[in-house]
């Protein structure tokens, strides 16, 4: 029996993987979110979830995984087949502050996932319940400092929420207990309820509830002051510039998805992020869809971000077992 020639094999590969890919998706997509409903990582994607469903022509149905600040929803996308029916919906900290956090993760984001679009930049929220004695950061600071015991919340340990608290903490010499949920949702629910005093948490989810006249927002932490809150100082001009961070988040897919299969993917997601219905939504959120940044951007991206976390999780002096 002849032997094909190498050459000749490859090519009959590539045709026979054709098709495979230009069906692709041919049944539904899994998106896995690491966070608890109702949180921030949630009403994000239901943002872009009916858009991202008609350009996919397949249902995008969410699997939540919340546990260990994203770190279980890490491990079940990077064990899954790279094959672009299960993606990984992640921000900045199962992405760039795990893996110096937590001691015992052996993860490392950067081998185990390919990037496929970054999905937001957006600002965090210094929030109180309603009831709060506090009504600045300066009254929040000066009872901090005080030696007043005050406890902040966040979605997670190694969440941006977390080392955005941690950072003000130690920055200013004030002592606020960290409080460590499996989402921002359940924060807010305890925030309400007055069993912690204050939370840095994503505009989306805190939208609901200062609407409501639920919670009061002391500042945010962005360059500039959000247009779904115009009265509200950015935490810069309420003297603690210490405190300035944003939090983005996007979608990956294991590695060694096939590159068509990824650019698929992007493609539809920034003509999701592109439609009107999502970028009004988003805006109204206090967040800004970020739209036609490459995979090799997002990438270096987020290589920056691994080197910016890694010297902020160090100077917080923070670890998680």
């Amino acid at each position: 029996m002849k032997r094909l020639h190498p050459i000749l094999l490859l090519g009959i590969a590539m045709t026979a993987a054709a098709p495979a890919f230009a069906e692709y998706p041919a049944k539904p997509v899994r998106v896995v979110i690491g966070f608890a409903p109702g949180g921030a990582s949630d009403i994000a994607f239901r943002m872009v979830q009916d858009e991202l469903s008609k350009r996919l022509g397949q249902p995008v149905v969410p699997d939540y995984k919340p546990g260990a600040n994203g770190n279980i929803a890490n491990d079940a996308v990077a064990s899954a087949a790279p094959d672009g029916y299960t993606l990984l919906w992640a921000n900045v900290g199962p992405l760039a502050v795990n893996q110096y956090l937590y001691a015992n993760n052996k993860l490392d984001p950067a081998k185990a996932f390919a990037p496929v679009t970054q999905l937001t930049d957006s600002p965090l929220v210094v929030v109180v319940p309603k009831d709060s004695p506090y009504k600045t950061m300066g009254d929040l600071i000066a009872a901090a400092r005080s030696g007043k015991p005050l406890t902040f919340g966040s979605a997670g340990n190694g969440s941006s929420m977390h080392i955005a608290g941690a950072s003000l903490s130690i920055a200013l010499n004030a002592s606020m207990t960290h409080v460590p949920y499996k989402g921002s949702g359940p924060a807010l629910t305890d925030l309400r309820g007055g069993v912690i005093d204050v939370l840095f948490d994503y505009m989306v989810s805190s939208t609901p509830h200062l609407q409501a006249g639920a919670i009061r927002a002391l500042a945010v932490t962005g360059e500039r002051r959000l247009a779904a809150l115009p009265d509200t100082p950015t935490i810069a001009e309420a003297g603690y510039p210490q405190a300035q961070t944003t939090s983005w988040s996007g979608i990956f897919v294991p590695a060694g998805t096939p590159k068509p299969v990824v650019e698929r993917l992007a493609r539809s997601v920034e003509k999701a992020l592109a439609s009107d219905t999502v970028a009004a939504y988003a805006r109204d959120y206090g967040s800004e869809p970020l739209i036609g940044l490459s995979q090799e951007k997002f990438g270096e991206f987020l290589r920056e971000e691994v080197a910016r976390w890694k010297t902020v999780v160090e100077r917080a002096n923070v670890q998680v077992e």
